[in-house]
């Protein structure tokens, strides 16, 4: 199994905001997108499940960082007060 490291996650982070200058992601907000820092691949879906079944039928098995389209995280998990 790969080990992921913080410069997996900053590579993702890079190759995710050159992506953003370069392509309209209006149509594709709120959509997953998970991108693989090593290829610079980014797959898009409905949900992280739908981001991997793309991923493996393409063949690969490489780990992935996940993003919501048009938010600052994926997923938040906290308590009400």
């Amino acid at each position: 199994m790969v080990q992921w490291t913080d410069a997996d996650s900053a590579r993702a982070q890079q190759i995710w905001s050159e992506y953003q200058r370069r392509h309209d992601l209006s149509g594709k907000i709120g959509q997953t997108a998970g991108i693989e820092p090593i290829s610079g691949a980014i797959w898009f879906g409905d949900s992280i499940q739908d981001v991997i079944a793309q991923r493996d039928a393409g063949g690969s098995a490489a780990p992935l960082f996940f993003i919501r389209v048009g938010s600052e995280t994926y997923y938040r998990k906290g308590g009400h007060r």
